[in-house]
């Protein structure tokens, strides 16, 4: 019996197997005197599921401690439409796919999220080598690898614990990694200088971002500090203003002048606020996301002056800075911008900026790699942040080696150079191509309007619904354009994500789509695309196929169609 305690004890899965067993021992002689549980020696671990087991009384069960009704608010508060509901229902209409239910497609083509190797672009191969040779260093003796791949792996090992991968890094981040980083932004920047001790590696852009901001969110009432965020905005700020309970200020994007930033508008949004909080922080996202611009070095200009004016802190959201398409745009940098300002603007104005390895053209979303520069912070306050980041340990150092790769890459007289520039042309010049395929496709549909998709990965096209569909939706209490994605992905099984989520004007209605599918899937997706708005219309027009001439004199006068 002693043995069987032990087995018991090492291997719980056994236990059926063991109670089966003691049902046939407790008819010996020696074990009918002890109770049940007693006979086994499981009577501290098993006793009452024996007992439950044993009466089969109806099990009852306690209140639990968390309830909807006891559930932070501020977590009832956020919302994230990337992946809120339309993004569910996709889901579950893959999956009845899966299982042989009969849809009105074949497939569920997701244009929700800016990933872009689930949509099929392949990874940077330099990246790829560089990353494989610090998770499994014994490849550097692989003929394999190019030299300067397995150069750039010992280096980053060499800054790491036990020259391994898996070991924890500082909490800023690799020191090396930081290093190139500074390197990279000063080479960028044309030379203005980047100190490595001001930048820190991070989670994605996403984590710097949160991070910085609760830094920034304090006081109540009047006090309570204000974040001013681009409407339309990426649901991550409104996410993260709600879950820090700061105040929204919404600034409205010029979606007549292709989405620009008007310092009017700016100047409205931050006195407006006055009156209930303290504005204390300026988001911009440049190029933009979802609107797809790229702001002038004059509205730059314009925009930190007014920074400067109002003491606000600013964050330049640069994580699109590669994926600039129109010929007539050039990415600045907020800090190259600052920089030329003058001192008197360069070494008071508080900034951080923030960049990625999941967009521009190398797509790596999994990596969760990302860095922020952080200018003029407080040096009590910049010790503070370092607190902070010291709570999560360490970014994942498999991301860090990546963001590396991203900063440093092949140089012209390196054996990888070659392949690398091709394979980067490759997917730039194939984004540029879709970018403008998109606007023009859209452009042709009566009832859509798209603004040119200067940069970035993705369009935000208005789109005109019909009073009667608009009535609907508040029936639903949904939105209208939820409405329109939802019967646009039951219909034709593309997944988009509504404007409601980005925050519109009032009256308007838009749609994000990403432009990162295959030239060939993407055609696809704007045919049905024009297909089903077209019925859309008809249909909550109470019209036939054909539109009616009224209607499409309005719908050509938004989209700029000719006769």
């Amino acid at each position: 019996m002693h043995r069987l305690k032990q087995l018991v004890h090492r291997s719980p899965h056994l236990h059926l197997r063991t109670t089966s067993l003691c049902s046939s021992l407790w008819q010996h002689p020696r074990f009918k005197s002890q109770a049940p549980a007693e006979r086994c020696g499981l009577k501290k671990r098993f006793s009452t599921a024996e007992a439950t087991a044993e009466t089969r009384d109806p099990v009852r069960m306690r209140e639990k401690t968390l309830t909807m009704a006891t559930l932070n608010p501020q977590v009832k508060a956020v919302e994230y439409a990337v992946r809120g509901p339309i993004v569910i229902k996709a889901g579950d209409i893959e999956r009845s796919l899966q299982e042989g239910v009969k849809q009105p497609f074949t497939e569920v083509i997701k244009a929700n999220i800016g990933d872009a190797h689930a949509m099929g672009q392949q990874p940077i191969t330099f990246v790829r080598q560089v990353v494989a040779l610090c998770c499994f260093p014994e490849l550097l003796d692989s003929p394999a690898f190019p030299d300067d791949a397995k150069q750039r792996a010992q280096r980053i090992l060499q800054d790491c614990g036990g020259q391994s991968l898996g070991s924890y890094s500082a909490s800023q981040g690799v020191d090396c990694v930081r290093q190139d980083i500074a390197d990279y932004i000063t080479q960028r920047d044309q030379g203005v200088p980047a100190d490595w001790n001001n930048i820190y590696l991070t989670t994605g852009a996403s984590d710097g971002i949160m991070s910085i901001l609760k830094l920034l969110v304090s006081g109540q009432g009047k006090s309570r500090t204000g974040v001013m965020i681009p409407i339309p905005q990426y649901p991550l700020y409104s996410a993260t203003i709600s879950e820090l309970e700061a105040v929204h200020i919404n600034y409205y994007l010029d979606e007549a002048n292709c989405w620009a930033l008007d310092i009017e508008e700016l100047q409205r949004a931050y006195l407006t606020a006055k009156q209930h909080c303290q504005p204390r922080v300026l988001c911009i996202i440049n190029p933009g996301n979802p609107t797809g611009q790229v702001q002038s070095k004059k509205c730059i200009e314009e925009v930190l002056h007014f920074a400067y004016e109002e003491n606000l802190f600013v964050m330049a959201d640069e994580v699109y800075q590669d994926n600039v398409y129109s010929p007539d745009c050039q990415f600045h940098s907020f800090k190259k911008v600052l920089y030329e300002m003058g001192p008197e603007y360069f070494n008071n104005v508080e900034l951080a900026s923030f960049h990625s390895t999941s967009k521009g053209y190398t797509g790596e979303c999994g990596f969760r790699g990302g860095y922020m520069e952080v200018l003029n912070m407080d040096p009590q306050v910049k010790a503070q942040l370092v607190k902070l980041l010291s709570v999560r340990l360490c970014p994942p150092v498999s991301g860090q080696a990546a963001m590396d790769v991203i900063v440093n890459p092949p140089k012209v007289h390196e054996p990888s150079y070659a392949q690398f520039a091709k394979e980067k042309s490759s997917v730039l010049d194939a984004l540029a191509h879709k970018a403008s395929l998109t606007e023009k496709i859209l452009n042709s549909v009566p009832g859509i309007k798209c603004n040119p998709v200067q940069g970035a990965m993705y369009a935000f096209p208005q789109i005109f619904i019909p009073p009667r569909a608009i009535q609907e939706a508040q029936e639903l209490s949904i939105a209208p354009d939820m409405l329109y994605c939802l019967k646009l992905l039951e219909e034709t099984g593309i997944c988009v994500v509504p404007g409601s989520g980005f925050g519109q004007r009032e009256g308007t209605y838009h749609f994000r789509m990403t432009i990162l599918p295959s030239p060939e899937k993407l055609k696809v997706l704007l045919e049905k695309l024009k297909e089903f708005h077209l019925r859309f219309l008809a249909e909550y027009s109470q019209l036939e196929p054909q539109i009616s001439r009224t209607n499409q004199d309005q719908h050509r006068e938004m989209s700029n169609q000719p006769d």
